[in-house]
């Protein structure tokens, strides 16, 4: 809630917060001597990838290589942080019930958000984090500063509701009865709170946060229904329904049109027609990225330091960018700028490694919930993959950590085993 975690002191509270859970975890580990999870340990390769990508930063201030010390020190507890949450998450979360409950309560606060940032436009009363929004007004950013920031959650948030709500669905045929049913069960709940989101999402009028959002569904959708050819026409209907109900019908009452308007407008360059201006860009992100390419080839090697983007930016921008740059809008250049080329492919790593168990989850047929779950997680990875090439989530706390923790229980879902009780769900 406070502003995505993304001030010195609510970042503080993330840091210290998940790092007593993880002492709270560890604990009883090493004096009780208990076993880990499976899927604990068929992770290793992906925590391997996230202590690498903290050493890098730890390596960075011992030896100097840091422009801003005291950010990459931030950004190297950050990190810890994240795996720290990581671990617990594959270790803690091994039942149909401590998984409900995560992903409910991760759809629960998706849903405050778009409600809250939702009710201030419509209302006109413009708080962010329950104080006047400075900037963004008429746009829906919940307790975060940026409507992007919201969008990127979001786009999470819902991958949570609807994978949990392919997880829960059962093998009944279309019925008066089963549909009664359905509205008196937890499923219909997740299914107002879906309607909820997709409002609150295109009432932030984020252009690549929408694309990401219909993207993920449509590219997740069709890994499943192709794994599982069986599904193909009860998947068709439940995300058809997704697409039509929510985003072209309910979502057109609020925004939809000015949210289209808004994408057709989009000019990444001057057009110029017989020597005259005829439309002058309005998006500079792309420039930002041409005048990074120095940048890049500079910190190849050893990276600039994690979270220094913004003291090293100013001096290769040209004199067409008048506006401050704290980030590169686009996760994937900053991440090489800042952790080298080294950090980048360890991130890669550690996204694929996630991603692709998380397709293995998706795909199973023995287990309607498992493959629900693993829906979630590709659908949300795919989401924060795509919305990255022009926005920051990633550099975002509450959107990484959410990231963290969807990428983990993707992999409960792949590495879950009958033979071993924990995992027994």
């Amino acid at each position: 809630m406070p502003l995505g975690s993304n001030r010195p002191w609510s970042n503080a509270a993330l840091i210290v917060f998940s790092s007593s859970l993880f002492l709270w975890w560890l604990l009883p580990i090493l004096l009780q001597r208990q076993n880990l999870s499976l899927a604990l340990i068929k992770s290793i390769p992906a925590i391997c990838a996230l202590v690498l990508i903290q050493l890098i930063a730890l390596i960075q201030l011992l030896a100097g290589w840091s422009e801003n010390p005291s950010e990459t020190l931030n950004h190297l507890l950050l990190g810890l942080s994240f795996t720290f949450l990581f671990i617990i998450t594959l270790d803690t979360f091994n039942s149909r019930k401590a998984i409900n409950l995560l992903l409910g309560t991760l759809i629960v606060s998706g849903t405050f958000q778009a409600f809250y940032g939702s009710t201030m436009v419509l209302s006109q009363l413009e708080w962010g984090f329950f104080e006047t929004k400075e900037t963004m007004q008429r746009l829906a950013t919940g307790t975060f500063i940026n409507r992007n920031h919201l969008a990127g959650y979001l786009e999470l948030t819902a991958a949570c509701g609807i994978g949990l709500l392919l997880a829960l669905r059962d093998h009944k045929a279309f019925s008066l009865r089963s549909i009664l049913q359905w509205l008196s069960s937890p499923k219909a709940l997740i299914r107002v709170s879906l309607i909820i989101m997709v409002i609150g999402l295109v009432m932030t009028r984020s252009r690549m946060g929408n694309i990401a959002f219909v993207s993920s569904l449509i590219i997740t959708g069709a890994i499943l229904a192709a794994a599982i050819p069986k599904l193909q026409l009860r998947l068709t209907i439940i995300l058809a329904s997704l697409l039509i109900i929510d985003v072209l019908i309910v979502a057109q009452y609020f925004g939809l049109d000015e949210l289209q308007q808004r994408l057709v407008n989009t000019q990444i360059d001057d057009k110029i027609v017989e020597g005259q201006l005829v439309a002058k860009q309005n998006i500079i992100r792309d420039e930002v990225l041409a005048y990074t390419a120095p940048l890049v080839k500079q910190y190849a090697l050893t990276g600039s330091g994690a979270g220094t983007f913004e003291v090293i930016f100013p001096a290769v921008a040209g004199p067409d960018i008048t506006s401050h740059f704290d980030h590169a809008h686009n996760d994937y250049v900053q991440l090489a700028i800042e952790y080298g080329i080294v950090g980048l492919c360890a991130f890669a790593f550690f996204f694929i490694f996630c991603f692709y168990h998380g397709v293995k989850a998706l795909c199973l047929n023995n287990s309607t919930y498992r493959s629900g779950i693993g829906f979630a997680c590709v659908m949300g990875l795919t989401a924060i993959a795509i919305h990255s090439i022009s926005d920051f989530n990633l550099q975002i706390p509450a959107n990484a950590a959410t990231v963290t923790v969807l990428s983990a229980l993707g992999l409960v879902a792949r590495f879950n085993a009958s033979a071993t009780k924990r995992l027994n769900f």
